[in-house]
């Protein structure tokens, strides 16, 4: 009994170990870019509206992962891979997949796939079972026949549910991108494009492949159902395809080296988009003069653009030219007072200068921002900075402990809260926000410690 029990725990802790394989958010790098995510909302709220959610209950996040994917987890998220973003033609592909994951969320299908999982989980476990007592009484090829056999089975069954969500996903998908007056054609296009991958060795697939198999009928089947849109011919919209490419741009400046930028991007393209990757590329080889000159070219193009002033004061700012940045992010703030990351940029700035009066120009910038993201972990680190330098060490501890909570680190945040709790006068607002995360935090501690 023993033996079996040691084989059916090294089966089951496989079988985790293969679940875990893929890339997971919390293994991701997480990026954030006030342009980026400005264009993520216009373009995806009306989609979320369309399918009856909540708009400001759906989160996006972009992961900076290479390979091409879009997946929905622990409720109203979306994970878009910046491969995706990078991979897609036009901003059609990129309307196509949000409208296709957006009914994930909307239909339910992470609830029932939870569900699914539960009922397969039977059969897993009998021929794990089975199979270990098999080859524990000698029989190792039929205890191994077994084993695999179950597995097949269940992973068969569950391939099988998932094909029928994905055919769902696609005609509601469809229905949507129709409401809200866009073709479903760039999503046939990307489906199109990414099919032939079926064909590949599954280590050489995108996980858009293996999480969202593709066949010929299920395209035709989506084909059939775009085409009776009014919609089907249209073109993609010009101002959404033109900031679509302007995001994408950036991405490709700031995860390439600059030879692959300016290859892709040549001097002689003087677009807007062109101009952005630019920015970065010469960025990235530390070539300060010729950022700034392309930043310079994209504000004289656009003189109220906010994003052209952030990064220009990123430049100056990592530069060494501090004065300079601060002065062209307020700028950046006057043309976007509710963007938080840019009124972080201007806050960071102002807080490296270690100047009695700069910090305090700081301080109201950087609790604004926190007051409109939350989950902002850069403002509170500044934040916490503020109030460091200005002696505030009951507001620091408490921001600190904000900002391990909101980055998940619940550790850290009980020991910052616990400090806060201490310093404050009890029953003040911040002695019971500091009650709060040390409450929320000791829960989820209690919970890790338990799985």
């Amino acid at each position: 009994m023993a033996s079996v029990s040691r084989l059916v725990y090294a089966a089951l802790l496989a079988l985790a170990i293969a679940s875990l394989a893929s890339v997971s958010p919390a293994r991701a790098q997480f990026l954030r870019d006030a342009e980026a995510e400005k264009f993520f909302r216009d373009s995806s709220n009306p989609i979320f509206a369309a399918a009856g959610l909540d708009p400001a209950s759906v989160n996006i996040y972009l992961l900076n992962v290479p390979s091409i994917n879009a997946f929905v987890t622990g409720g109203q998220n979306i994970f878009i891979h910046t491969g995706l973003i990078l991979a897609a033609d036009d901003v059609n592909e990129f309307i196509g997949v949000m409208a296709h994951e957006t009914c994930h969320i909307a239909c339910g299908h992470r609830i029932r796939t939870n569900a699914a999982l539960g009922n397969l989980s039977a059969t897993s476990i009998i021929s794990l079972v089975l199979g270990a007592a098999a080859i524990a009484a000698g029989a190792g090829d039929a205890g191994l026949a077994l084993l695999l056999g179950g597995q097949q089975v269940a992973r068969g069954q569950f391939l099988a549910y998932s094909r029928g969500q994905e055919g769902e996903a696609d005609i509601a998908g469809a229905s949507y991108l129709t409401e809200v007056g866009h073709s479903a054609t760039g999503l046939i296009g990307f489906f199109e494009k990414l099919r032939d991958q079926e064909i590949l060795a599954q280590i050489r697939q995108d996980p858009y492949v293996r999480t969202h198999p593709l066949n010929r009928d299920r395209i035709a089947r989506l084909q059939e159902v775009a085409a009776e849109s009014p919609h089907y011919r249209k073109p993609p919209d010009p101002a959404l395809n033109e900031r679509f490419r302007r995001v994408q741009a950036k991405l490709f400046g700031y995860l390439n080296n600059a030879q692959a930028t300016l290859r892709r991007y040549p001097p002689s393209d003087t677009s807007v988009y062109a101009r952005y990757a630019r920015v970065y590329a010469y960025h990235r080889a530390l070539e300060w003069k010729y950022a700034l000159a392309e930043a310079d070219a994209l504000i004289a193009m656009e003189p109220g653009n906010p994003y052209f002033y952030e990064i220009k004061g990123q430049v100056l700012f990592e530069s060494g030219q501090i004065d300079d940045a601060i002065e062209v992010l307020r700028q950046a703030v006057i043309r976007a007072p509710r963007e938080p990351l840019i009124i972080t940029a201007l806050g960071q700035a102002l807080i490296s200068k270690e100047d009695p009066v700069a910090t305090a120009e700081a301080r109201p910038l950087l609790e604004r921002a926190t007051t409109l993201d939350r989950s902002n972990t850069f403002a509170w680190f500044n934040l916490a900075r503020a109030y460091s330098l200005e002696g505030d060490n009951a507001r620091a501890n408490l921001a600190t402990a904000e900002r391990f909570y909101s980055g998940g680190s619940a550790g850290q945040a009980l020991l910052y809260a616990q400090r806060a709790v201490d310093t404050f006068r009890p029953g003040s607002p911040e002695w019971i926000r500091a009650q709060d995360i040390l409450v929320i935090a000791r829960q989820y501690a209690g919970q890790r410690r338990r799985r």
